[in-house]
């Protein structure tokens, strides 16, 4: 098997990892780290795609970079805000619509 098969194959295994983590995991923490799977099962699928040739593609190599940047600060992002929910609710879970409505009751 070659690298130009090995990556792309690896990074698809990498991102269905990833999206499966962030339907079924409820903990926010492992949501971002489901989340950052994804983005480098993706980066593994553009560095596959860009080494066919003799070559590599230097336009996937700067897009890998580009994603890898984006990536780093959207993960910072998403720790403050599940910082800030941490703060305010004392839960690291999203809330559930309609759940603090049936404990509450009816009228609230």
């Amino acid at each position: 098997m070659s690298t130009a098969l090995l990556f792309p194959l690896t990074g698809a295994a990498l991102f269905v990892m990833g999206v499966a983590g962030l339907l079924l995991q409820p903990h926010l923490l492992r949501k971002i780290i489901a989340f950052n799977i994804m983005g480098s099962g993706i980066f593994l699928i553009l560095v596959g795609l860009g080494q066919r040739g003799g070559s590599p593609d230097p336009v996937s190599q700067a897009m890998v970079l580009t994603g890898i940047v984006v990536s780093v600060a959207a993960t910072g992002l998403a720790l403050a805000l599940a910082r800030r929910l941490l703060d305010l609710t004392g839960k690291m879970q999203l809330p559930v619509p309609g759940e603090d409505a049936a404990r509450d009751g009816p009228d609230a």
